[in-house]
């Protein structure tokens, strides 16, 4: 399989435990690609739920994928700052179709002032019962929050100013090619 490269544009899907579509992203400009990781950008992007509702995204948001950690990183650029939206889910899997992986319900947000908040905890639990997540899934999720929070706390890679404005500058420059 050929992978995407720098400035290609790819769909992301996300799935549920069960197989069920999620929710989709079309056309994410693929910024960087390597063995492990993808770091791309969504900008004013369609995104089509399950359920057929579709909107478009409404600012440019950096987005990072890794095939280690069970979690991705939306990084959101807003006038006001930077707030991200992290997503508990399975390292991701590409292929022809799409940059593929399993959201886990649980959620990470992190608002402009620093302030950190874990979203759907419920929506996890009746998920876990429902579709039968397994004790070890359940303990990589958990200790994967730890990873996220100390990434987080330690401005580390996504969660660093730098690191947004590389990317984002990037972006501008593949975008004006």
């Amino acid at each position: 399989m050929k992978l995407p490269k720098e400035g290609d544009f790819i769909t992301i899907q996300s799935y549920k435990h069960d197989g069920s579509l999620h929710r989709t992203w079309r056309d994410t400009m693929v910024l960087k690609i390597t063995e492990n990781a993808i770091i791309g950008v969504n900008d004013h992007t369609l995104v089509t739920e399950s359920d057929g509702r579709r909107w478009i995204t409404r600012e440019p948001a950096i987005v990072y994928f890794h095939k280690k950690y069970w979690f991705n990183i939306i990084a959101m650029i807003r006038d006001n700052g930077v707030s991200y939206y992290c997503n508990l889910a399975s390292p991701f899997h590409i292929d022809q179709e799409a940059l593929k992986y399993i959201d886990y319900d649980l959620d990470v947000k992190v608002f402009t002032n620093g302030e950190k908040k874990l979203l759907d905890v419920e929506e996890y639990e009746q998920h876990k019962e429902k579709m039968h997540y397994s004790d070890d899934i359940d303990y990589i999720l958990k200790e994967n929050v730890k990873v996220l929070v100390d990434w987080i706390n330690q401005n580390k890679g996504p969660f660093s100013e730098e690191y947004i404005k590389i990317w984002y500058n990037r972006y501008v420059e593949l975008r004006n090619k």
